[in-house]
């Protein structure tokens, strides 16, 4: 695995170079995709923010993950077994590339490096999505919301490196990615503040203790 793997400047190649990859934009609010038709699509963010989105049966809403610029995203990793609508929506204006994973094996009528570059890599690509799946699955099995929280302001300092940062999600949108009761969680929010572990001025979290 090369550890010197620029996914950067191999997405910005990739995508004006493949004539496989297609490169489409997308306003705040409508749906980039779906996980329901089995397109095995392999998608990468290339600028705005976007939500997975899981609606139950009975229409309720949980935001399964969140991602923003580079993040990699489709139905390769992520097979529907159940009824549930998966979707993915834009959380602001979005410009995404699709590439469809089947056409790793087809060659580029381009002769383009990339299908070979992307193919050494999707290791790489895939370990950083386990990792990331690992943590939100340990995210959600916190016991309480006070829990969930902590855990989740933590993780967000560390991808900052700072002990203040903005919060990516609006509160609501918040409570549906922890899976928790929004009410619920503000009372929480209130009680951290009141016990002095973090302070909350608008969007902005500022965590207090060690």
């Amino acid at each position: 695995m090369n550890t010197n793997f620029n996914i950067e400047n191999f997405i910005y190649t990739f995508s004006c170079d493949c004539n496989k990859a297609q490169k489409k934009t997308f306003s705040k609010n409508q749906v980039i995709t779906t996980y329901i038709q089995k397109r095995n699509q392999l998608c990468i963010l290339l600028s705005g923010n976007a939500d997975l989105v899981r609606y139950d049966l009975n229409g309720n809403r949980t935001i399964v993950e969140h991602f923003s610029k580079n993040a990699i995203f489709g139905e390769v990793f992520y097979k529907v077994t159940t009824n549930n609508e998966l979707l993915v929506e834009a959380r602001s204006n979005c410009t995404v590339l699709f590439y469809t994973y089947d056409q790793l094996k087809k060659p580029c009528t381009k002769g383009c490096e990339f299908h070979k570059i992307l193919a050494e890599h999707l290791p790489e690509l895939i370990l950083n999505k386990i990792t990331d799946l690992n943590t939100r699955i340990e995210l959600l099995t916190q016991r309480s919301t006070r829990d969930k929280l902590l855990m989740y302001f933590s993780l967000i300092s560390t991808r900052k490196l700072s002990k203040t940062f903005e919060l990516p999600l609006s509160l609501t949108d918040l409570a549906d990615y922890l899976n928790v009761d929004r009410s619920a969680m503000m009372r929480e929010l209130k009680l951290l503040k009141e016990d002095k572990l973090v302070d909350k001025i608008g969007n902005r979290i500022i965590l207090l203790y060690e």
